[in-house]
């Protein structure tokens, strides 16, 4: 160990400033009518999404539960919607988020997460908040350019010249070649093209100067948002600044059946990459069955967003000790 291990990574002007920032997040929602909650960490289900690894742990004790798994929560979202199908109405929650093997510039496998949500809203509408709130933390700290919104077809068209809701996997393919991305595995999907397409060539000049909202994604990356319309289109978004994705939205699927049907293709395509297959959260589908209301969520990263006010080029600079100081 380096004999100055024992030192936060942050520098006390940052801690200060982060808890100004904290105090003024809780005045936004506060002046707004949104309810702070709690919900716990531990899960009896981890999450399903193939590109994320839940820690685990074994609970010791008495009675039926002695010896269960439990997970560390990725996300405080099943627990507060099954607070929304229990009448909360809108909700928010600052909470400690957990994903197994992320760390590096811009992750921690510890994180903090601002997550909430609008009964009501439409994917749209929860752009707008978003966005107020992105422009209030931000007052005092830095100036920000005009916001804008762009469809993620229309994204795809404007700087590759390709129609991501039509491109086959060879043309995909040709794409990245084309642009000199070095690709390890060729076995790819469109879905997975496309993600390599948005990491290497189109996010890092997302966001420069102002906030980048990009919405309406295909309907085979839909998660946990509802598809509508013609060509079919999954209403949510993500949010960009200085290159980074700072927030992730969705107008949420409320359909108990399809929401089990996808957690069950996840499972599916975990198996195939040798990943754990965790029994499905079975209290959330309860949840959804007895009726979720109509509302739009979002997650947002709050220690990228103090890299965004401060223009820090690393995680570690926000937060006082990372894995490596843990």
């Amino acid at each position: 160990m380096h004999e100055q291990e024992w030192r936060p990574s942050a520098s006390l002007e940052m801690i200060r400033l982060r808890a100004h920032l904290l105090r003024r997040l809780r005045q936004f929602f506060l002046d707004r009518g949104v309810l702070e909650v709690e919900t716990p960490l531990l899960s009896s289900a981890a999450n399903s999404d193939p590109h994320i690894e839940s820690f685990a742990s074994r609970y010791r004790g008495v009675g039926d539960l002695d010896n269960s798994h439990l997970y560390l929560h990725t996300s405080p979202e099943f627990a507060m919607k099954r607070l929304l199908a229990a009448g909360s109405g809108p909700i928010y929650q600052l909470c400690k988020t957990f994903r197994n093997g992320e760390s590096g510039r811009l992750h921690n496998p510890e994180f903090t997460m601002l997550e909430w949500y609008r009964p009501g809203f439409d994917h749209h509408q929860l752009m707008d908040e978003v966005d107020a709130l992105l422009r209030y933390l931000m007052d005092g700290q830095r100036d920000l350019a005009t916001t804008r919104r762009t469809s993620y077809r229309e994204l795809f068209q404007r700087e590759l010249n390709i129609d991501p809701f039509n491109a086959s996997e060879e043309v995909l393919e040709l794409c990245a070649e084309r642009n000199g991305i070095e690709i390890v595995a060729k076995q790819m999907g469109c879905d997975e093209w496309l993600d390599l397409l948005m990491s290497h060539l189109i996010e890092p000049r997302l966001g420069i100067n102002g906030p980048d909202f990009i919405h309406d994604y295909p309907a085979s990356q839909a998660s946990l948002a509802r598809v509508s319309g013609d060509p079919a289109v999954a209403e949510r978004f993500e949010l960009y600044l200085d290159g980074v994705e700072l927030a992730n939205g969705f107008h949420e699927l409320t359909d108990a059946e399809e929401q089990r049907r996808r957690f069950s293709a996840d499972l599916d395509a975990r198996g195939k990459t040798g990943l754990e297959q965790a029994a499905l959260d079975e209290r959330l589908l309860a949840a959804l069955s007895s009726g979720l209301p109509d509302s739009a969520g979002v997650a947002l990263g709050f220690d990228r967003l103090i890299m965004a006010v401060t223009g820090v080029k690393t995680i570690d600079e926000v937060i006082t000790f990372p894995i490596a100081r843990a």
